[in-house]
């Protein structure tokens, strides 16, 4: 595997000779804004923690990235794009956070555009539908999540497009990507403190990846579940008249 300083092997698909990789120090990678709202905050947390803290991974046991609010840059020469959430698989990104390139998101470096990008719809002026929907679609990524939540762009909550020869078409429901291994839909629900509809990842069955506090949950429960048929098979056996340890 290409240590990360290295570009991949397909790097050269995206038009750059060695000599034309950027200097990295020279790119703005941090804008310093800030997110849309609470709303938004939570639902791209909603949509990352559980990636990395439940999800087995994509086939094959290949690497991800799962990343909110962070700039995908597909050209050394243009601005980057800042999807609210993406997915990547077959992909490393280095921990090292005191080198640059580990603090965005490089294609020409991870030698792929993200598989997933999604946007959260929070007022009519962000071009979800529009400007960043082209954009990404020309940049190559094969799936577009767009959660509008209060269908202020009027296209539904949900909408899912897959790009097919070079264009967008809206996806029917069920919503599953199969590079990944990995679909979404919808849920009514509470997560923290907030309870709405949100997005959330889910597998080819619709069952969602839990967060961490919901696995928690689940384990305590079948722990819970484990004591009590316990219990109730001590209670038998005494009834018959056999004899258990202390």
């Amino acid at each position: 595997m290409s240590s990360p300083s290295t570009p991949p092997a397909p790097w050269p698909s995206y038009g750059l000779l060695p000599e034309d990789i950027p200097d990295l120090n020279n790119l703005v990678i941090e804008d310093g804004q800030p997110v849309d709202g609470i709303l938004s905050e939570k639902q791209m947390r909603l949509l990352i923690e559980p990636l990395h803290g439940s999800w087995a991974g994509p086939p094959d046991g290949q690497p991800f990235v799962a990343m909110a609010d962070v700039g995908v840059f597909h050209s050394p020469k243009a601005p980057p794009i800042v999807p609210d959430a993406f997915v990547s698989g077959d992909v490393t990104q280095g921990s090292d956070i005191t080198d640059r390139e580990n603090l965005s998101y490089f294609v020409w470096l991870r030698g792929k555009v993200p598989d997933v990008v999604a946007e959260i719809v929070s007022n009519r002026e962000g071009g979800e539908d529009t400007n960043k929907l082209r954009a990404y679609c020309r940049m190559g990524v094969p799936y577009y999540v767009l959660f509008d939540p209060n269908d202020l762009l009027g296209g539904g909550v949900l909408r899912v497009y897959e790009r097919v020869r070079g264009r967008y078409r809206r996806m029917a429901e069920p919503y599953f990507f199969e590079e990944l291994g990995l679909g979404i839909r919808l849920w009514e629900g509470r997560f923290e403190d907030m309870e709405t509809t949100w997005v959330r990842w889910c597998d080819r069955d619709g069952n969602l990846i839990p967060t961490g506090t919901e696995r928690a949950e689940q384990e305590k429960q079948r722990a819970d579940t484990a004591v009590r048929e316990l219990e109730e098979l001590k209670r038998k056996l005494r009834e018959m008249g056999v004899a258990l340890p202390s």
